[in-house]
This record gives structure tokens, C-alpha cells and sequence, in this order.
């Protein structure tokens, strides 16, 4: 179920667009970070306030590799593995990352502490290999640089939790 706040999140987002239908993404945004993953729910009353049909948001979201029908782990893990990526050590980054967590692409750990993607792109070439983790980039990086990460993360999240 989709909070009050951020119902009223919506109507602000909307506001600031000439036409409604160019709020999509940042609502889908909004509203995966609330409940951690886009909803039937939030799909349904995303399409009712900008005018447009369901299957309008559902594209929207098949285009952005960012949104996630799914529930994701609390780190969402993406790995680029693009061209320059790829000429770099992407793929050895994304098979460490995947030994590391025990999990393939696409997959969260049974925890739900984290989720790994292989990504097309994340636009950050000049420090290839790269990988986002949720909002946060991480570049130039080695299987030394993602154990530490991946540690910190861990703990951070054992840290969090209730």
C-alpha cells in the first residue's frame, strides 16, 4: 500500500510538468524507494494521476534497467559490462561479485541483503570497470575494492537492521 506522503510526494512531482505523463519516471522512482520495488499497486495509481494507461508505466519500466518489478535486496548490486567495461575487467568484476554473494544475475541473497545485475551501461567509462550500488558509483574498481565494499555493506546492513 502506497503511504499518504507519498501520495502527496506525487501530486508535488506532477505539479512541476507541463505535461503529466513526463512525471513517470521520477513517480516510479519514488515509489520503488518506498516499498523497494514498483507495485501493481503504484503502476495503477501512477497510471490513474498522469493520464495514461497501465501498460504506459509497465513500458516505461521495461526500458529503465534502474526499476524493478521484484522485491530487490537492500544493495542492489548493478555491474556494467558495456564496452568499456568489458575491455577492462567487467565481466571478471560481475563473476567476482557473483562468487562473493553466492547469487547469479538477477538474484538476491537469501538474507535479502543484496541483489546483483549485469547492466548495458552506467555512463562512467572513463573509470571503467564500474558498478552502482543503489545511487552510489564505484569505479576503477578490483576484486579487492568490491570484497571491501561488499564487507562494509554487510556490516552497515547487519548494523541497520532491527
Amino acid at each position: 500500500m502506497l503511504s499518504d506522503a507519498l501520495k502527496a510526494k506525487f501530486d508535488k512531482i506532477i505539479a512541476r510538468y507541463p505535461l503529466k505523463r513526463s512525471a513517470i519516471v521520477p513517480l516510479l522512482m519514488f515509489a520503488q524507494d518506498e516499498i523497494g520495488y514498483v507495485s501493481d499497486e503504484a503502476i495503477e495509481e501512477i497510471a490513474r494521476r498522469v493520464e495514461v494507461r497501465p501498460i504506459e508505466v509497465i513500458e516505461d519500466i521495461g526500458y529503465y534497467s534502474m526499476l524493478h518489478r521484484q522485491p530487490l535486496g537492500k544493495y542492489n548490486i548493478q555491474v556494467c559490462t558495456n564496452v568499456s567495461c568489458l575491455l577492462r575487467g567487467g565481466e571478471e568484476i560481475l563473476e567476482h561479485c557473483s562468487k562473493k554473494l553466492g547469487i547469479g544475475h538477477k538474484q538476491t541473497t537469501p538474507d535479502g541483503l543484496f541483489s546483483l545485475e549485469e547492466v548495458e551501461c552506467l555512463g562512467a567509462c572513463c573509470g571503467a570497470p564500474a558498478m552502482q550500488v543503489n545511487y552510489d558509483f564505484y569505479e576503477n574498481l578490483t576484486p579487492q575494492k568490491i570484497d571491501a565494499l561488499i564487507e562494509k555493506l554487510r556490516s552497515d546492513g547487519a548494523k541497520k537492521s532491527p
